[in-house]
């Protein structure tokens, strides 16, 4: 019996995200030329409470993204030990900001300081990270007039440009998170197009995660455990999605850490249909969504 790699040997099955992000892009410019037009710039503020190296990364990749479309951006840069009030007296600052269509506050933030209450502070209309509890019930109500979270978004996107079908596919989520799990599998059972799949989310209590990974046409695993999913469960021809970011040992690195996903990429690439790599698949693409939902967010000023 011939094996799994010689069966599926082609490298075409890999989903370009960071291509696919650089397509998005093109066509946000030219909304955000328009919008400059009419006498609109999109604003964007990021807000990062303290030197979390990871996070100045994230930022920093955003705040590129920005300059690249024609967005304005301006960072607000606290120390770690700034109070919850303080916080939330700068965010309703930048509520009233008229220049400013989109506020981000990256996460995670100190312990003293609740997400709950920060995400809840910030206008839903300037909620580009679609965490603001407004904009995560009209998600949940396939209402299309709020944000969608960027990084599930940018997992749809993925789906519909990669033509992969979601219409009576079996989905399996690994990870109930508010960020990526809840939010993706909200999206993809809705009634509508590119939608209508039957959603399975799989968690630290599921029984048999294995058995349930196999039935999957499309496999989203977003749990934060590096290399979790393995060749043996995952169904030959299936869309494998990787939204894990997990730094493990790398003593032949320079700094002594690797960053790896959640699918063991070697060994499930060659049986599955498509597959995100890691990195270069969903996080561009969440970077995209974030652009265009600050893009819309500028556009709904004019309404």
């Amino acid at each position: 019996m011939p094996s799994p790699k010689s069966i599926y040997p082609h490298p075409d099955n890999v989903v370009d995200g960071r291509a696919i992000a650089v397509q998005i892009q093109r066509e946000l410019a030219q909304r955000v030329a328009e919008l400059r037009r009419r006498g609109v710039t999109p604003g964007l503020a990021f807000v990062r409470v303290g030197e979390d190296p990871a996070s100045k990364v994230y930022v920093g990749r955003k705040e590129k993204a920005c300059a690249e479309l024609g967005v304005a951006s301006e960072t607000h840069i606290v120390p770690e030990s700034t109070s919850e009030s303080d916080l939330l007296a700068l965010l309703a600052k930048l509520n009233a900001d008229t220049r400013l269509h989109g506020i981000l506050v990256q996460a995670p933030l100190p312990k003293h300081i609740r997400e709950s209450v920060v995400f809840s502070t910030v206008l839903p209309s300037k909620d580009v990270d679609g965490f603001h509890p407004v904009n995560v019930g009209k998600l949940m109500l396939g209402d299309a007039s709020g944000f969608r979270p960027c990084t599930p978004a940018g997992i749809m996107e993925l789906l519909v440009r990669s033509a992969v079908p979601t219409d009576g596919a079996e989905v399996v989520v690994l990870g109930r998170g508010n960020i990526v799990g809840k939010p993706m599998a909200a999206m993809l059972c809705q009634k509508g197009k590119n939608a209508n799949a039957t959603v399975t989310i799989c968690h630290s209590a599921t029984r048999d995660i294995a058995a349930h990974c196999r039935r999957a046409d499309i496999l989203i695993a977003a749990m934060g455990v590096p290399k979790f999913v393995k060749s043996d469960m995952v169904k030959p021809g299936a869309t494998v999605i990787d939204v894990g970011v997990n730094r493990v040992p790398d003593p032949g690195s320079r700094t002594g850490t690797k960053l790896v996903g959640d699918v063991d990429y070697a060994a499930v690439q060659p049986i599955a249909g498509r597959i995100t790599p890691n990195p270069g698949g969903v996080g561009p693409m969440t970077i995209a969504m974030l652009m265009q939902n600050t893009v819309s967010a500028a556009g709904k000023t004019l309404n």
